[in-house]
């Protein structure tokens, strides 16, 4: 059984729920823990069918899953995606005994609805931008007046990363709103922010919070941060734009208000609260909560923990985090995505993804499958993101430029990737 205190034979049972880059990027890390026996992942794809047991599991399927958690006898089971935590899965686990990686429902709630999260922050005095929440086709108008162009318009519940709008026309702006209003009733509409993006990952549990790797996600679709947005075209870590300065004032203003906040209510918040920033001069500010780590940003901060993944995630599952030692390499890593033809809207399916090795090592690069599936020996692409390469170097630059060589080998019809991954961090 995993545990702090575990003596070198005691191994455990790990489940991942999810099945993109974020999931598989966890397998092989734990694939790395002296801690971990068996590792399970539902319903998972076609990297991690190589290095665990897949189960065809849907993950709305809440009750399917915990069926699975008590059949596989899993000593721990870590949540990936959002919807899942939303509907309460971390809860139903963790009343059958079983040790969760994942907040309750009423932590997730932080991403489920962002006009809670923002009640939160306005409540917690935590930095964020100004907004408004539309209900009716009557306030657009007045409400889109109130805010200096460009509007940025947010759907209030579950998007996969794709529920924003930002547009200095008005008429995509009304547009926007309507949509929203007729799909979830509701839309917030927010001041925009200027600077520049980043991400923080903080595990946390009752007894602390620790903080991994800060990194830039590239959420456009194409090069220049222009196109639709995605659910992340790639990112590198750390982010440079994360002065020491900057993590502090995130740490004093946004961090520790929120860990205490999310100790108490009906149960501690055990899991990863990402915090997507926006940062001008020195300042940052919350452009959104997730309730979890994040995607593509794990595979670009998981490779560069040195310390024992199935322990640190039980530490947390168990409210023991103080007790665990984060050790974190000095490396630099970057990920590129590569998309179907099509994402994000209408992705084509079922095309062949040749130039993959299955022995991923992590030397030079390392590929993380997303949308994919066996067939037979092919693999076949399965989703919009298909897969992403991660290089990993001493430099910044050395793990970009690793990235792009391992990722033009790949070859997929219709794939597309962008060209410009970690470029701003270069230029400053």
């Amino acid at each position: 059984m995993l545990s702090l205190n575990a003596t070198p034979m005691e191994k455990g049972t790990v489940l991942i729920v999810g099945s993109g880059g974020r999931e598989h990027a966890i397998s092989l890390q734990l694939a790395k823990s002296a801690s971990v026996a068996d590792i399970h992942v539902a319903p998972g794809n076609a990297g991690t069918s190589m290095v665990g047991s897949n189960h065809e599991v849907a993950l709305e399927d809440i009750d399917g899953l915990c069926e699975l958690a008590v059949r596989i006898g899993a000593d721990l089971v870590i949540i990936g995606p959002e919807a899942p935590l939303v509907a309460g899965l971390a809860d139903r686990l963790r009343q059958q005994g079983i040790n969760c990686f994942g907040p309750n429902a009423e932590g997730a709630l932080l991403e489920g609805s962002k006009q809670y999260a923002k009640s939160i922050m306005r409540r917690l005095g935590v930095p964020t931008a100004g907004s408004v929440m539309v209900t009716e086709n009557s306030q657009i108008d007045s409400a889109l007046g109130g805010f200096s162009k460009p509007w940025v318009i947010k759907r209030d519940g579950l998007a996969a990363g794709k529920g924003v709008t930002v547009t200095e026309n008005i008429a995509d702006a009304r547009d926007a709103v309507k949509r929203a209003i007729e799909t979830d009733g509701k839309v917030l509409i927010e001041e925009f922010l200027p600077g520049e993006e980043a991400s923080i990952l903080v595990l946390m549990d009752e007894s602390g919070f620790s903080i991994l790797p800060s990194s830039q996600d590239h959420k456009r679709l194409n090069d220049g941060d222009t196109g639709p947005n995605t659910g992340g075209m790639g990112a590198y870590a750390p982010a440079p734009v994360v002065t020491n300065m900057v993590m502090d004032r995130v740490i004093s203003r946004i961090v520790e208000p929120m860990h205490e906040f999310l100790s108490g209510g009906s149960g501690p918040y055990r899991g990863c609260l990402y915090i997507g920033l926006m940062i001008d001069d020195c300042d940052p500010k919350v452009v959104e909560f997730n309730v979890r780590l994040g995607d593509p940003e794990t595979q670009v901060t998981l490779p560069l923990v040195q310390s024992d993944l199935g322990l640190l995630f039980m530490a947390v599952s168990e409210g023991k985090l103080s007790d665990f030692k984060l050790d974190v390499s000095k490396k630099h890593a970057a990920t590129i995505v590569l998309a179907s033809e099509g994402y994000p809207d209408k992705p084509i399916k079922g095309r062949i993804v040749s130039g993959i090795s299955f022995e991923e090592d992590g030397t030079a690069a390392i590929i993380h499958h997303a949308g994919t599936r066996l067939d037979g020996d092919l693999v076949v692409s399965s989703g919009g993101r298909v897969l992403s390469v991660t290089g990993i170097s001493d430099t910044l630059e050395g793990a970009i430029n690793g990235a792009y060589s391992r990722i033009s080998k790949v070859s997929m019809e219709g794939g597309h990737y962008r060209q410009d991954i970690g470029h701003k961090a270069l230029e400053t």
